[in-house]
């Protein structure tokens, strides 16, 4: 059992009281333990009392458990008494023991501070503890070894329940399933169609897309040019990968130019694309730094080449122009 010790307080306080008149008699410990003889595993109460001044200062340990004793509860101090320029108070513990025999819980102390004096006072006797345990009669009682497991017939109720629960969700499972599969047959679709990734977007929406969200991030308005003319020029690169088939990730600005020659461009996006890319190269290894102007212009020029170089949608025949328009009169007549 240790007991901690808080001497800065308790110095403090001495000092304080050292100002008004103290007593000179040194305050009295006393303590004990409350039964005395207790079973394994049953709680005691250890009290401790002390006898002194006012004006003194004491303060009692914060106990520790051990192997032998545990600590359960500490109780708040009581005054007993209070006659004159004396105090009698009194600390009670509830404390529990796990080891059967007897216990030698020492001489508890109480710490004391009294103008310069700070010491620890002990009560006069050690404390015993008789620690007893059940004993067994072993001529009146059998003792008996461990009883087998005992398997008990299986009852169909045990599981009624859990049978139930499990057939009420199949059948809500099995009805919303159908109830799926005939919303999507009206609609010409099956299930599987609900597990099959979706269809990669065409390259000319990704490129409008991430041109968007270039124009948000307000690069070139912040002095970010190269951030800005690279992620234009990198858009470009993956589009005229996606749509033509070129290595243009790779390539240099020339050898771009000299790959997208051959295709049947509109002249005018052949030129802004050159333009962009002579633009781009010029702010990324030379440091130029163009006018708003002329980067406002650079992102019509990108976004453009997109816009006009982009697939062009079928657009239906005639006849079945001429047959679609005959259809909707006959149902607009009836």
């Amino acid at each position: 059992m240790k007991i901690k010790r808080v001497v800065l307080p308790l110095v403090s306080a001495a000092l304080f009281s050292g100002l008004a008149e103290a007593a000179a008699q040194t305050p009295k410990i006393e303590a004990r333990v409350v039964p005395d003889s207790i079973g394994i595993g049953d709680t005691f109460t250890l009290e401790i009392d002390v006898e002194r001044d006012q004006v003194q200062v004491t303060d009692f340990p914060l106990f520790e458990g051990n192997d032998k004793i545990e600590m359960v509860a500490s109780l708040p101090v009581d005054t007993l008494e209070r006659e004159g320029r004396r105090l009698k108070l009194r600390k009670r513990y509830t404390m529990q023991a796990f080891t059967e025999g007897r216990i030698n819980m020492g001489r508890p102390g109480v710490l004391y501070a009294d103008k310069n004096i700070v010491d620890t006072l002990y009560a006069p006797d050690s404390l015993l503890l008789e620690v007893g345990t059940y004993q067994i009669d072993t001529t009146k009682q059998t003792i008996y070894d461990l009883k087998g497991q005992r398997t008990l017939p299986f009852r169909p109720e045990e599981i009624a329940g859990y049978t139930f629960a499990i057939l009420f969700l199949l059948l809500n499972l099995a009805a919303l399933f159908f109830a799926l599969r005939y919303r999507l047959a009206k609609r010409g679709r099956r299930i599987s169609d609900l597990f099959k990734p979706a269809p990669p977007e065409p390259p000319h929406v990704e490129a409008i897309r991430a041109l968007e969200a270039l124009s948000n991030q307000k690069l070139w308005q912040n002095n970010r040019h190269k951030q800005y003319y690279s992620g234009l020029t990198d858009i470009l690169r993956r589009y005229l990968a996606a749509r033509y088939g070129i290595g243009a990730m790779e390539m240099t600005s020339d050898e771009i130019l000299d790959a997208v020659r051959p295709l049947d461009l509109p002249q005018k996006s052949a030129m802004e694309l050159a333009q962009l890319l002579r633009e781009a190269d010029l702010v990324k290894f030379a440091k130029a730094t163009p006018e708003a102007t002329r980067n406002i212009e650079a992102y019509q020029w990108a976004y453009y080449f997109v816009e006009e170089t982009k697939p062009v949608e079928e657009q239906p025949a005639p006849e079945a122009e001429e047959a679609l328009g005959v259809k909707t009169k006959e149902e607009n007549h009836a």
